[in-house]
């Protein structure tokens, strides 16, 4: 697929977009067809500009899976969650009613998310809009960024650019970090959850040893990582496990756990841990976007592309990286 699509929309700026008239730009479609929690979690900076720069827009997005309602549900710029089915061929014909729904909608303009997905730049061409950001790389940004490998930054750079050719200033030069937008009672019961856990007499040290496919460490391997964390933080600190959907733990469950199929109760909890610790993954990008600092770990994944950033977060190569020197790091600068 991605060689069948991938020219559709290079000639769209050239063809249709007359640089010298500026639209205003109030409806907005972002496509992201994905059903995956870290994956939606990863557009919400993206959103969070649209917002910044255009305030009283609407967004609809295009994604895979219920999760989205929940991931985008304090935006009050989100006007509609569409959801494509995740096996299209099993739901044929709500699979074309989205597509029809899309065509037959007029926007402003329409982004899709990720250069590499292929439904989203055909979604994107199939969209009406005078204004239309297929993901593909400017090149001068690529060259001049050292972060613009970033899969949530990319799209927010190249809509910098894309904005700056159409004659609409941008208005923000920081990016924003992972936002899941917890409300004051999701946090006050996130903290009472982690009172009723650990109590508050110690700050938390948060970790998630589970991940998916060959990004999940052995259990060898975290046996070694937790042994470290109780040699130096257990007199300080409490340390809590958070357990996946699957409720397996690869420490065989040796300190405290926390388990919820509730994605904004887990960030809410994780929300009031000093530290999160975790590998490539859903969980990593959700304590991210809770605003706790976070250590992300990687093994077979790019951390420059995937990796956690903001609120003092940052990552480890565990192929490269000392694991020692960097829970003596975390023990003297981050905690």
């Amino acid at each position: 697929m991605p060689r069948l699509v991938g020219q559709v929309g290079v000639s769209h700026f050239e063809k249709h977009v007359d640089p010298s008239r500026q639209i205003p730009i109030k409806k907005i479609l972002i496509c992201r067809p994905n059903q995956r929690l870290g994956n939606l979690l990863l557009t919400t900076p993206l959103i969070q500009e649209l917002e910044l720069n255009f305030p009283n827009c609407e967004i609809d997005v295009i994604v895979k899976g219920p999760l989205a309602k929940t991931i985008f549900k304090s935006y009050k710029s989100i006007n509609k969650v569409i959801i494509l089915p995740r096996k299209p061929f099993k739901a044929l014909i709500k699979y074309l009613r989205v597509w029809l729904s899309v065509y037959f909608k007029t926007y402003d303009l329409v982004i899709n998310a990720v250069d590499g997905s292929s439904s989203g730049r055909l979604l994107t061409k199939t969209a009406k809009a005078p204004y239309k950001i297929f993901g593909d790389f400017d090149v001068e940004n690529q060259k001049s960024r050292t972060d613009f490998i970033h899969i949530s930054k990319r799209p927010i750079y190249n809509l910098r650019h894309y904005l700056t050719r159409v004659g609409h200033q941008s208005l923000t030069s920081k990016i924003s970090c992972l936002d899941l937008k917890l409300t004051q009672d999701e946090l006050k019961e996130g903290k009472k959850i982690l009172n009723n856990l650990v109590g508050f007499k110690k700050p938390t040290i948060a970790i998630f040893t589970y991940a998916t496919g060959p990004k999940c460490y052995s259990k060898s391997w975290w046996a070694n990582l937790y042994e470290l964390l109780v040699e130096n933080f257990t007199n300080t600190h409490h340390i809590l496990e958070i357990l996946p959907v699957e409720n397996v733990s690869q420490i065989d469950f040796k300190t405290k756990t926390y388990y919820s199929k509730d994605v904004r109760e887990i960030c809410s909890v994780i929300a009031h841990c000093k530290l999160f610790i975790g590998a490539d993954s859903g969980m990593m990008h959700l304590a991210s976007a809770s605003k706790t600092k976070t250590v992300g770990l990687f093994s077979v994944t790019n951390k420059k592309e995937y990796g956690v950033y903001g609120n003092g977060s940052y990552n480890i190569d565990t192929n490269k990286d000392n694991l020692e020197a960097e829970i003596l790091k975390i023990k003297q600068q981050y905690i």
